[in-house]
């Protein structure tokens, strides 16, 4: 299996990063969203992979098959894990691609690392500018909405995410759009459990109350924001409307009927959106 390395823990231990490295061409680095993996990437990832792209998927710590250490949520730990990602691949010219919590490692790498080796953003139902309600973000969403995220988490880990699945795609009776089957909320719950208790809890903090305002104004190459109009997870008023303000010569495309989880419940349509963004090779095979 692939790692590398991004540092060590409090205690002096290696923090490894699994990742996978598909394809040849045009480089882009997905990053995942919470609760899940990199294996939410594969309709995407064989796709890209297929069209000219290189492509590369890792497990965020604490997730996957990467290391879970005690500590290290905080996005500017996890933006120097990209880093270490980029640096240790020495990939050159690259499009990040981050969904919901991995929008914030893209926003904060840009920032903080000065965009290097980086020649395009995306952002997917992006957890972007700041989701939490405040003082100066009275549009935010309410503390008690992350508080119930973490109450629900810390007494029944397992039935919290089995029941988050649904309303994740935004599917059926609990969202909108059809039902997504039920071999794929089994695969999604399948992904999100093996993950560190800690790293799931400590990520909802991360994700819910860091500011990326500033991070993205830092931004200049290229970008693309995409975002389901009915995405009741990370809701499109709060996030990918704001984002595209804060950006404004971006591209937006926004999924009608649509809810969170696009790599899955409009994979054929977020494939197709990638590869013209990033280029590949020519026309598009499936």
């Amino acid at each position: 299996m692939n790692f590398i390395q991004a540092g060590t823990d409090a205690s002096g231990k290696p923090v490894e990063l699994f990742y996978t490295d598909w394809g040849s061409g045009t480089p882009v680095v997905l990053v995942h969203g919470w609760p899940l993996d990199h294996q939410m990437w594969e309709y995407q990832a064989m796709f890209l992979a297929k069209n000219g792209c290189r492509v590369i998927t890792y497990d965020r710590r604490g997730f996957g098959k990467s290391s879970h250490p005690w500590q290290g949520y905080d996005y500017d730990t996890l933006a120097g894990d990209l880093k270490a990602v980029l640096d240790g691949l020495d990939l050159q010219n690259v499009t990040l691609v981050g969904m919901s919590m991995g929008g914030g490692e893209v926003a904060r790498y840009m920032s903080r690392h000065g965009g290097a080796r980086v020649a395009k953003v995306v952002f997917q139902a992006a957890v972007t500018p700041f989701l939490l309600k405040t003082s100066d973000n009275p549009d935010g969403v309410d503390q008690s909405t992350f508080d119930e995220i973490v109450a629900g988490l810390q007494k029944d880990r397992a039935n919290f995410l089995n029941d988050f699945g649904p309303k994740f795609y935004g599917s059926g009776p609990l969202g909108v759009g059809a039902a997504v089957p039920t071999a794929e909320l089994q695969w999604t719950l399948a992904m999100a459990m093996p993950a560190s208790p800690k790293a799931t809890l400590d990520c909802v903090t991360s994700w819910s109350a860091t500011d990326f305002r500033q991070d993205l104004k830092s931004i200049t190459v290229p970008a693309l924001i995409i975002h389901g109009a009915s995405d009741k997870t990370v809701p499109a008023e709060v996030s990918g409307d704001r984002t595209a303000q804060m950006l404004p010569a971006a591209t937006y495309l926004k999924y009608e009927g649509e809810g969170h989880g696009l790599h899955l419940t409009a994979k054929d349509r977020l494939n197709a959106d990638l590869l013209a963004f990033i280029g590949g090779a020519g026309r598009a095979t499936v």
